[in-house]
């Protein structure tokens, strides 16, 4: 129980924190926005989807599921601003679960991404676009959009994620200011940002290979 109260104080000192930066609302809320219009209404009349579909109906399910990945960016951003200014290690002396500041982290950004996806369902619908196969169907869909973001938001928060070690080692060789840090990712953060590409690769390019061999049978 003092787990989930403390997590819940977290969360709303990360909500608190949010309200107070309405540039990064106007920002996620607003981005999304601005490629369904474009793509829906600029490009979709020159696109074609099989069977003689509606374009932005084919649009719409990809900029939900793109929206929810930038909860990766998001999140990462936030803890990396904390961790620099002291506020981690603050939190981590204090009386409370050590769950805390991570559930209260995940929590605040599911919250936001239920906000993004309802004004993304309602730009939808304004636009043309339509769930077909009934309410059920269409809430087990947001669910799923919603369980991605929950799995981005936990790989934001962890120090090894390939983002924050990319951007590390970029501004380690750009020689631009950094957050530095005494964590083994911190410290190898070039070795990293190498070796989670090659990873990716490792297993990405044999199924596309594979898969591609595939087709001119």
């Amino acid at each position: 129980m003092r787990a989930l109260a403390d997590g819940w104080l977290m969360a709303g000192r990360n909500m608190r924190h949010v309200v107070r930066a309405p540039e990064e609302i106007i920002l996620y809320f607003s981005l999304p926005i601005m490629f369904v219009l474009v793509f829906g209404y600029v490009f979709g009349s020159g696109m074609s989807v099989p069977g003689d579909g509606s374009y932005r109906e084919f649009l719409l399910p990809g900029v939900f599921v793109m929206t929810m990945l930038y909860g990766l960016g998001a999140t990462a951003s936030a803890i990396a601003v904390d961790a620099g200014r002291g506020v981690v290690d603050r939190f981590r002396s204090l009386p409370m679960a050590r769950s805390a500041l991570l559930s209260g982290r995940a929590s605040a950004d599911l919250v936001r991404a239920c906000l993004e996806m309802t004004t993304l369902v309602v730009c939808g619908l304004l636009v043309g676009w339509q769930w077909r196969e009934g309410v059920g169907p269409a809430l087990a869909a947001v669910a799923l959009i919603l369980l991605l973001r929950v799995a981005m938001t936990w790989v934001g928060i962890a120090a090894w994620n390939p983002l924050s070690a990319t951007v590390a080692a970029a501004r380690d060789l750009f020689g631009n200011p950094g957050l530095g840090g005494d964590s083994w990712p911190a410290r190898h953060a070039l070795e990293l940002a190498v070796a989670w590409p090659l990873a990716l690769i490792a297993v990405a390019a044999p199924a596309a290979v594979r898969r591609y061999r595939r087709l001119g049978r």
